[in-house]
């Protein structure tokens, strides 16, 4: 040892006197090992922010990597997110405190399910690329479905998002994106934040509009304001890279991509039985899912003798569908992570617009469905054309409450047919637009509908029940003028103009009433008796463009020829 010591003083601290190049080692010898060591750290800087490292280099990362290798984000590294761009110290330094991640790694101490706690705001990673201030035009989405019969019936429902975003500088700001570029601060009262009583809204001038659940009892004035998170993109995207679909979305999506083949009989109910059942290990989630082949000989034998392939096909899709989806060891399945995007399987969109939210003067959040999307359409495979509806124009004054969509089903009337097709109204044929099936097919766990402590206050919000419309005496253009009044014909005629017209009217006009109708609103009287060019109501429904609610040409001469009359009351 002491030889090895004094051989390596002479070589770093040559005598005096000895050759140049003697002298020159040392130093070549300090600038190749600082290089070979400024290499290496680089290389393992490198390798150590890949996603091949942070998904198989540890045990506890199976589930995250496998949904990972499949997201929108599969060519994003996971320190992009994790650790976030910046200045190389500021990055070192975020990666230095992660290091209790590996000392719980070694000790065993990991807690699963895996729970990001520490994630980087959003404002300085996910908005290094997607810029909310870039406006993002409506875009149509097509969700295709299998119903759980013989024939595994598909039907698509499609719907326009309303992404929207933009700067307000430009005359935009709104969409779904709207939450985005106006402050919104929410109270979450579980680290997953699955629960959110309350919400406040501050506008461009500072003022604050805040929104508590009726139901959750809290007092706003006692929120810690430290507890208050600012709304961003994690906040409804928090699962956009490690999602795993439930059984149910997971066997449509393989059945849509031909991985399991549409022609099984049956194939879309057996197949979500097998892959959602409670199974005690791996083992026997594999063999109940191969237990398919069994089942289609007995129920099937004839199918199941022509096409074996197929089937196989399908155990195969399943079995592997399982193996990405559930974790034993990690305690990780579909149900560990709720997705905050859409209101179906968790309460996402739900958490603030269940209709529960109020603030002082009794507005709620609105719960909307065309406020994010298009009201759904579904069709069938018999149908060759999908109409989509898409609001524009005026809305009824009832419409523009913010609970709307909680009331309709007891302000709905004869008024509804006047814009909307209402068979079956509340029914799932589609056959109009008031049988929806992607609305009243489905039980809105999260939603605030049937909130008792709601109920009492929407019952003060519902519009006045319209009187029923007797049948006119005299609706036909041979009716005589004497026999044409309001009170017999006129004012039943145009009852399914008051769901614009009525009490607090659209521009102030109200038809619900003859003094209303002579009296008018922001464009002059609806009524002038002996002159129906003065009449707006008769300017309107006569125009080149056609009004909203449009009367006959037979109605239109019936009304001409009373208003000439001197339009009688009766």
């Amino acid at each position: 040892m002491k030889r090895i010591r004094a051989g390596l003083r002479r070589f770093f601290f040559p005598p005096a006197g000895a050759a140049r190049w003697v002298r020159l080692a040392p130093y070549a010898t300090l600038g190749v090992l600082t290089v070979l060591v400024l290499t290496a750290s680089v290389f393992t800087w490198d390798y150590t922010n890949s996603p091949a490292f942070c998904g198989t280099a540890c045990h506890t990362m199976p589930p995250e990597y496998t949904s990972y290798l499949t997201s929108p984000h599969a060519r994003i590294d996971c320190v992009e997110c994790h650790i976030g761009r910046g200045f190389i110290a500021s990055r070192v330094s975020r990666k230095a405190g992660d290091l209790r991640h590996v000392i719980l790694n070694i000790t065993r101490h990991y807690e699963f399910p895996i729970r990001a706690t520490s994630m980087r705001p959003a404002r300085e990673t996910c908005e290094r690329c997607h810029f909310p201030e870039k406006f993002s035009d409506d875009s149509l989405r097509q969700i295709l479905h299998y119903a759980d019969d013989e024939a595994n019936t598909p039907t698509t429902t499609y719907l326009v998002m309303k992404t929207g975003g933009g700067s307000k500088r430009l005359g935009l700001g709104r969409g779904i994106h709207w939450h985005i570029e106006n402050q919104v601060y929410f109270w979450p009262t579980d680290d997953s934040q699955q629960s959110i009583p309350y919400v406040r809204v501050v506008d461009d001038q500072g003022q604050a509009t805040e929104y508590v659940d009726v139901e959750a009892g809290i007092d706003p004035a006692q929120i810690p304001a430290g507890e208050l998170v600012r709304m961003d993109c994690i906040t409804c995207h928090n699962r956009i890279t490690h999602l795993v679909l439930p059984p149910a979305e997971s066997v449509d999506r393989l059945m849509n991509l031909g991985q399991i083949p549409t022609r099984i009989p049956d194939i879309r109910r057996q197949a979500v039985r097998v892959l959602g059942g409670q199974y005690t290990s791996d083992e026997e989630a594999l063999q109940a899912i191969a237990s398919l082949r069994d089942y289609y000989r007995q129920a099937e034998p004839t199918f199941a003798a022509q096409d074996p392939a197929a089937i196989d096909q399908a155990v195969a899709a399943l079995q592997q569908a399982y193996r990405d989806s559930v974790f034993r060891d990690q305690k990780s399945d579909w149900n560990t992570h709720p997705n905050n995007v859409g209101h179906q399987n968790s309460p996402g969109c739900f958490r603030c617009h269940d209709g529960k939210h109020l603030n002082a003067a009794g507005q709620a959040v609105r719960l909307e469905c065309n406020l994010c999307h298009s009201i759904p359409v579904v069709v069938g495979p018999g149908d060759l054309v999908a109409d989509i509806e898409v609001s524009r124009g005026v809305e009824p004054p009832s419409h523009l409450t913010t609970n709307w969509i909680a009331l309709h089903r007891q302000a709905f009337d004869e008024t509804c047919a006047g814009c909307h097709t209402t068979a079956d109204a509340g029914g799932i044929s589609n056959t109009s637009f008031c049988s929806n099936s992607a609305c009243h097919g489905n039980v809105w766990t999260y939603a605030g509908f049937d909130a008792p402590a709601l109920r009492e206050i929407l019952e003060q919000q519902l519009p006045p029940t319209p009187s029923p419309t007797p049948p006119p005496t005299a609706a036909g253009p041979a009716a005589t003028a004497a026999e044409v009044t309001w009170k017999s014909t006129i004012g039943p005629m145009l009852a399914g103009c008051t769901a614009c017209h009525g009490e607090n009217g659209t521009k102030g006009l109200n038809l619900s009433t003859y003094a209303g109708a002579l009296a008018g609103g922001e464009s002059g009287p609806a009524i002038v008796p002996g002159d129906p060019q003065a009449s707006v109501l008769m300017q309107k429904q006569t125009a080149a463009q056609p009004h909203f609610r449009q009367l006959s040409p037979e109605e239109i001469e019936v009304i001409r020829s009373w208003i000439l009359a001197g339009a009688p009351e009766g």
